[in-house]
């Protein structure tokens, strides 16, 4: 029997609000989609829409569409026969079949050819299929979850995916956060990481991150979401030299050294084309009205970002707690997002 291996870690708003919407729908029958960006765990919440299932006793098979050649995906999912096409020397029962009761899980939904898309559609609505090269139908009850990072709507505008087949899968649709709006997240998850990594290291214990590299890892937009976390976490634990002593740098770039390989910037054709010339500022100016006026921009801005969550603010701009705390009380700035002024 499958088992769920690894915890889900996450406490912003709109994390716990995607999970609960995971429990609800978790006991139908129906099937789902997941979609969100690449790195934001969907391959996590399939298998815990699986477990809080009453189908959890029975298998959960995985599929990554996008791995498998279209022929080959259709062996793997419907099974073939022997003797379907050379080299299928005997029978193989497919991803549908071993499914049978529990959930199969459609990574990479996206890239399934469209003629494959009629025959999984057909298994939603019949509960039946025929292996390739075969011609019994076969009878299987099986829940689809669909994951995704592709724009499905558009895609059956473009005619790449089918309207009817989107139709059915869309019984509901779990969109995952990226991590860049799950801000409370970042630290609890970066420590987890480097906790599993330092023992895989056999290092006795990990002593933390120091606030420089703190404030570095909330101020990064993190395109990768987590999984792109989990591995800068992890390289910097690595490289770091010293096991005793809190981290104080991130390694965001693995490719980063002074000798580092670059591709020539293609030279321009028109030779004649000047750059335009970056206006400066208009003489004369107030230089501290100024500098007070985006500090107080800026520190609104990281105040709204991390949900008025001051500790957060101030690992966004580099500052200790009792320095934004004093900035705060010397702008008047809102300190809750009720009290802003509309």
């Amino acid at each position: 029997m499958n088992r769920p291996t690894q915890p889900i870690i996450g406490e912003a708003p709109s994390f716990l609000e995607m999970l609960e919407h995971v429990s609800r729908a978790a006991p139908l029958n129906k099937p789902l989609l997941l979609v969100g960006e690449r790195g934001t765990g969907k391959e996590l919440l399939a298998s815990r829409l699986h477990f809080l299932s009453g189908r959890w006793e029975q298998p959960l098979v995985k599929v990554n569409c996008a791995a498998l050649t279209e022929s080959i995906l259709e062996s793997e999912l419907f099974g073939h026969e022997a003797g379907a096409f050379t080299g299928a020397l005997k029978q193989h029962v497919g991803h549908f079949e071993r499914a049978d009761g529990g959930t199969l899980v459609l990574d990479e939904l996206a890239t399934i050819p469209l003629r494959m898309q009629e025959k999984i559609l057909r298994v939603i609505e019949y509960g039946e299929l025929q292996r390739v090269g075969g011609s019994d139908t076969i009878n299987v009850d099986v829940r689809i979850v669909g994951s995704t990072n592709e724009d499905l709507e558009g895609l059956v505008n473009e005619k790449r995916f089918r309207a009817d087949l989107l139709d059915r899968l869309a019984f509901d649709v779990i969109t995952v956060p990226p991590l860049r709006e799950r801000l409370e997240d970042i630290l609890p998850l970066a420590y987890a990481f480097a906790v599993n990594m330092a023992s895989e290291l056999k290092q006795e214990f990990f002593a933390g991150f120091s606030a420089r590299a703190a404030s570095a890892l909330l101020r990064y937009s993190w395109p990768g979401n987590v999984r792109e976390l989990k591995n800068t976490v992890e390289r910097s634990v690595y490289k770091a030299k010293r096991a005793d002593k809190q981290i104080n740098e991130i390694s965001f770039d693995p490719f980063a050294s002074p000798y580092r390989l670059t591709s020539a910037p293609a030279a321009s054709k028109d030779v004649t084309q000047l750059p335009k010339k970056v206006a400066g500022p208009q003489f004369p100016i107030n230089l501290e009205r100024l500098v007070s006026q985006n500090e107080k921009e800026l520190i609104g801005a990281a105040l709204e970002k991390s949900r008025y969550n001051q500790r957060l603010a101030a690992n966004l701009l580099g500052l200790s707690y009792n320095q934004l705390r004093s900035r705060i009380k010397k702008y008047q700035l809102a300190t809750n997002a009720a009290a802003r002024p509309q």
